[in-house]
C-alpha cells in the first residue's frame, strides 16, 4: 500500500474526528471499527482502549481477582491475555480448564472488574513461554511449524475447534468483554510468510466466532515484520517500545493500514531477562512520557507487560539468536505491577498520566499483598536420582543410540540417560557433544562420581576417567523451548551422539523421570526419617525438608544462598528453576496460597551440581532479581 507521511498535528485531527464524530443509534452491543473516523466504535459511541497484559498462566487462580482489581483501579479499561495451547492441551487430545488453567472464570472476574479483553489466543503466541504456547507432542510429527503444513493445520483446527466455542460466550457482541481477537502473533518475524496459513487462521476464527468479530495482526516496526504479518480482513497493529519514534511507528502502521484507529499493541514497560544476563530495568519517565505521547495521539494502547508473574514449573521459554539462551524463572517484567502483584512507582506514574485524558476509578489503590520472612529450614539429603529410579521412573527404554525427550513421550523436566563405558580410561578422555548434541544441560557421572557439565552451545567436551563396564549416568535436563524465531522446534536430551575418545557411545537406557508425579503423591517426606542424611553430595541429588507454618501462610521469597543449579517444589507445586551460580534471579517466589497453616509444609529440592555444606534455604520477605541492573 502506497505510504502516507503523517505528523503530530494529523495525529491530533485524528482524535478530534473521532471523539466528535455523529455515533449511529444500536440497538445492541457491537464492536467495531470505524475507518472514516480512524477509530474504534463501542455500542456506536468513539472507543479508545487502555490496556495491559496479563497472563493467567504465570499468576495463581487465587490472585486473579487481585490483580484485575489493581489494574481496574489505575485506570484502564481493557486488559490482553494469551491463551498458551500447551498449557491446556499438554497431553495430545486431553483438555484441561480448571483450576489454575479455568480461562472462563479469568474472564468472569475480568468481566465483574469492569475490563474488556483483548483475546489473543495463537496458536503460536511467543510471550517468552516454553515453545511460544505450541504443545511439544507436535515435534513427534515432523511438521513445519506455524505454516500450512497439512498436519500442523489438522492439530491446530482441532485444537481451535475446543477453544474457541468457549469464547463465543464472552464476545462483547454476545454479553461478555472480548472486543477483538488476534490472528497468529508477530508471524512477520517468521520466516515462512505463509500467507495461506494466516487465510487459513482467519477462517477458522470467523468460523467459530463468527464473521463480525474484529480480527487484527500485531507486527514489529519494520516493513518486512508487517509485509510478512498482515493479510486483507485483518486489521493490522504495531508494537514498540520506549527505544522507538512514536510517529515514525505509526506511520508504518498507516502504511499498511491507511484508515483506522491507531494501535500500539505491545508497548514495553519492562523487558525479559535471561539466565547470565543483568536484570533488565526500563525507566519510569520514559514509560510515562511514551504513554501521554501515544494517548495524546488517540491512539488505542497495550502495555506489555503490566504484570509478568512467574514461570512456574517448567513453562519458561528460551531465545536463540547466536546461542541458546533461556527465560529465568521470574516473569517479573519491571512491569506497573511486581511478580507477586505489588504496586510499583510505576504503576502510580501511569495512573497520573492515564489521569490526563480519563477519569480514574475513585478511591484506594489495594495495597501490596502482605509478605512473611519464614527464616531459615535445614534440608536432609534424600538420595542421588541414580539410587532413586525405582520410585522416579516407570523402567528404561532401550536403544543403540540415543532417543529425543520426544520420543520418549517426556517432553519436559528431564531425563537419565545410562550406558557403560566401551573400555579402561586410565587417563582423563574426552567426553564429546560433536554435533552440539545435548538440550539443554547434561551432569554426567562415571560409577556414582560426577565429572562435570555438557551445556549446549557452551561446553561441548569434558574429560572422564573410569574402567570397561563402568557405569555412566547422564541427566539431560530441559531448559526451555525456543519460544521465538525459526529454532521453535526445539527438540530435546540428546539429540545427537557422544563421542568418548574415538568411541561411539551405544546401547543406551533412558530413564524418563517423574519426579513431579512422584512429589505431588508425597514423595520423599513420607521416607524422610528412614532415609535422610545431612550429607551433602556432588552432582544430581534430592534434598528435602519441611517449613512450619506458625499459623500464617502469606506470600515469601525462597533463598538457596550456596546452592548452585536446580529445581523446588513445595507442598507438591513446582516452583520453577533455580540457578544462583548464574543469576541474576536471586529468590523463588512462593504464593502464600500454597503454604498451609496447620501442618508442615514439604519442599524437595532437585540439586543437579552441588549443594552446600550448610543445607540451609531462607525464606524472606521480599525478591531479590539481581544485586545490579542494566537500565535501558
Amino acid at each position: 500500500m502506497k505510504s502516507r507521511e503523517m505528523n503530530t498535528s494529523f495525529f491530533f485531527f485524528l482524535t478530534v474526528s473521532c471523539l466528535f464524530s455523529t455515533p449511529g443509534v444500536l440497538s445492541k452491543r457491537s464492536f467495531t471499527i470505524d475507518y472514516k473516523n480512524n477509530c474504534f466504535l463501542k455500542d456506536g459511541q468513539p472507543f479508545q482502549y487502555i490496556s495491559g497484559s496479563i497472563h493467567y498462566s504465570r499468576i495463581p487462580r487465587f490472585y486473579w481477582k487481585d490483580r484485575l482489581l489493581k489494574m481496574y483501579m489505575t485506570g484502564l479499561n481493557t486488559i490482553q491475555i494469551y491463551v498458551p495451547w500447551n498449557f491446556h492441551e499438554t497431553v495430545e487430545g486431553v483438555h484441561n480448564f480448571s483450576g489454575d488453567r479455568d480461562l472462563e472464570h479469568f474472564l468472569d472476574l475480568a468481566n465483574q472488574t469492569g475490563l474488556l479483553v483483548i483475546l489473543r489466543p495463537g496458536p503460536y503466541i511467543c510471550a517468552e513461554w516454553e515453545m511460544g504456547g505450541l504443545p511439544a507432542w507436535l515435534l513427534q510429527k515432523k511438521i513445519l511449524l506455524r505454516t500450512s503444513d497439512a498436519d500442523y493445520l489438522l492439530a491446530v483446527t482441532k485444537w481451535f475447534t475446543v477453544l474457541l466455542p468457549k469464547m463465543m460466550r464472552w464476545l462483547y457482541v454476545n454479553g461478555g468483554n472480548i472486543i477483538s481477537v488476534q490472528v497468529e502473533n508477530e508471524y512477520g518475524s517468521y520466516f515462512a510468510c505463509d500467507y495461506n496459513y494466516l487465510r487459513h487462521l482467519r477462517a477458522l476464527l470467523q468460523g467459530n466466532l463468527g464473521k463480525d468479530v474484529v480480527l487484527f495482526t500485531t507486527d514489529g516496526n519494520t516493513d518486512r515484520e508487517m509485509t510478512c504479518g498482515t493479510l486483507d480482513g485483518l486489521y493490522a497493529t504495531v508494537d514498540f517500545g520506549i527505544g522507538d519514534n512514536t510517529t515514525e511507528a505509526f506511520n508504518r502502521q498507516r502504511k499498511f493500514e491507511p484508515q483506522g484507529p491507531l494501535v500500539n499493541s505491545e508497548y514495553y514497560t519492562g523487558w525479559l531477562d535471561h539466565w547470565g544476563d543483568q536484570h533488565a530495568m526500563v525507566d519510569t519517565k520514559r514509560v510515562s512520557q511514551g504513554l501521554a505521547e501515544m494517548l495524546r495521539m488517540g491512539a488505542n494502547v497495550n502495555m506489555y507487560m503490566f504484570e509478568g508473574g512467574t514461570n512456574f514449573g517448567y513453562w519458561n521459554g528460551a531465545d536463540h539468536d547466536t546461542s541458546f539462551r533461556p527465560v529465568v524463572t521470574s516473569y517479573d517484567y519491571d512491569a506497573p505491577l511486581s511478580e507477586a502483584g505489588d504496586p510499583t512507582e510505576k504503576l502510580f506514574a501511569i495512573r497520573e498520566v492515564i489521569k490526563m485524558f480519563k477519569s480514574v476509578p475513585f478511591g484506594p489503590m489495594p495495597p501490596a499483598t502482605p509478605k512473611f520472612a519464614y527464616g531459615l529450614v535445614v534440608l536432609k539429603k534424600v538420595g542421588n536420582i541414580t539410587s532413586l529410579l525405582d520410585t522416579l521412573s516407570v523402567g528404561p527404554v532401550q536403544s543403540k543410540y540415543p532417543l529425543t525427550f520426544e520420543k520418549l513421550n517426556q517432553f519436559y523436566g528431564y531425563v537419565l540417560y545410562q550406558t557403560t563405558l566401551p573400555r579402561d580410561l586410565p587417563e582423563p578422555t574426552p567426553l564429546i557433544s560433536p554435533l552440539n548434541g545435548v538440550h539443554d544441560r547434561a551432569y554426567v557421572s562415571v560409577n556414582g562420581v560426577f565429572q562435570g557439565v555438557l551445556e549446549r552451545d557452551t561446553i561441548l567436551a569434558i574429560k572422564v576417567t573410569g574402567r570397561q563396564g563402568d557405569i555412566v549416568d547422564i541427566l539431560v535436563e530441559n531448559m526451555g523451548r525456543v519460544n521465538f524465531g525459526s529454532f521453535i522446534n526445539d527438540y530435546k536430551g540428546l539429540v545427537g551422539n557422544l563421542i568418548l575418545g574415538q568411541d561411539i557411545l551405544t546401547n543406551w537406557k533412558m530413564y524418563p523421570l517423574d519426579i513431579d508425579g512422584a512429589v505431588a503423591a508425597g514423595w520423599p517426606h513420607i521416607f524422610t526419617f528412614q532415609f535422610g542424611t545431612n550429607e551433602p553430595s556432588i552432582g544430581p541429588t534430592v534434598y528435602t525438608g519441611t517449613l512450619q507454618p506458625n499459623g500464617v501462610a502469606l506470600d515469601t521469597f525462597l533463598k538457596l544462598n550456596g546452592w548452585t543449579k536446580g529445581q523446588v517444589w513445595l507442598n507438591g507445586f513446582n516452583l520453577g528453576r533455580y540457578w544462583p551460580a548464574r543469576g541474576p534471579q536471586q529468590t523463588l517466589y512462593v504464593p502464600g496460597p500454597l503454604l498451609s497453616t496447620n501442618k508442615p509444609n514439604n519442599i524437595t529440592v532437585l540439586e543437579l551440581e552441588g549443594a552446600p555444606a550448610h543445607l540451609r534455604v531462607l525464606f524472606m520477605d521480599r525478591p531479590l532479581l539481581t544485586a545490579t541492573y542494566h537500565k535501558l
